[in-house]
């Protein structure tokens, strides 16, 4: 998958802010098709207030509270093809805790720590026809809802250099299944829950920044110890620039 993600924020006031995450991808995978150009996901909106300001010489660290919805504008429905199924089609709302702080270690390397707990729950359905992120096929006519879904997890960035950083982020997933409720094109109802997983991840990284505006970073998530998850390997590669 190549994905393009943009995160714009605005501050309301020294605690108060308002983003907006805008991701589009374009996915392909071995004998089952590929995305019909570009795909726009679905867009989360999030209030973010923070807590706690930080104080790295006592210590204190920074705790956000971030409370949003996440809007159902990508394809989700009368697919071309599996691999455009970048939606949901239901609103969602989404809720988290994060807490970051930032210290100064001997030989002034710099160590960031960020824990996030994460929750996710449907509030609509979709409306699904024929061929959807839902994997109905042809013919389907019913509605979807996702399951619940969060996620709990810490990241460590080390600076190794002003250039040049490592970092590991340790996070477990989870998520009910969706739920699917229809007629497929015999006309037998259908109704069922997909099962529920969960998964460690370990991703670790390192990452080189040209100045304070531009960097790549190269690493591999690795996910592991799962329920209803199979072992994967997910090598990833991304140019990051901040304004």
């Amino acid at each position: 998958m190549f994905s393009n993600s943009t995160l714009w924020k605005y501050g309301i006031s020294p605690d108060f802010s308002i983003q907006v995450h805008t991701i589009v991808d374009y996915g392909w995978k071995h004998a089952e098709g590929h995305s019909h150009g570009p795909k726009t996901g679905d867009v989360p909106v999030d209030l973010i207030y923070r807590l706690v300001r930080p104080n790295p010489k006592r210590y204190i660290p920074a705790f956000n509270l971030f409370v949003g919805m996440v809007f159902p504008t990508g394809d989700y429905t009368k697919l071309g093809d599996k691999q455009d199924g970048v939606g949901s089609g239901a609103y969602v709302f989404r809720t988290a805790l994060t807490e970051q702080s930032t210290y100064t270690l001997p030989g002034n390397h710099e160590l960031r720590l960020r824990v996030w707990n994460w929750f996710r729950r449907a509030v609509t359905s979709a409306k699904l026809v024929d061929t959807t992120s839902y994997g109905t096929a042809y013919g389907f006519r019913g509605r979807g809802q996702p399951g619940m879904s969060g996620q709990t997890g810490f990241s460590l960035e080390y600076g190794l250099s002003q250039k040049w950083v490592l970092a590991m982020n340790i996070a477990h997933d989870w998520s009910n299944g969706s739920t699917l409720r229809g007629h497929d094109k015999n006309g037998t109802y259908i109704h069922k829950t997909g099962a529920a997983g969960t998964d460690w991840q370990i991703a670790p990284a390192f990452e080189y920044n040209w100045n304070a505006n531009w960097g790549v970073i190269v690493g591999s998530a690795f996910y592991f110890a799962g329920h209803n998850k199979s072992i994967q390997v997910s090598p990833q590669f991304a140019v990051n620039a901040m304004f």
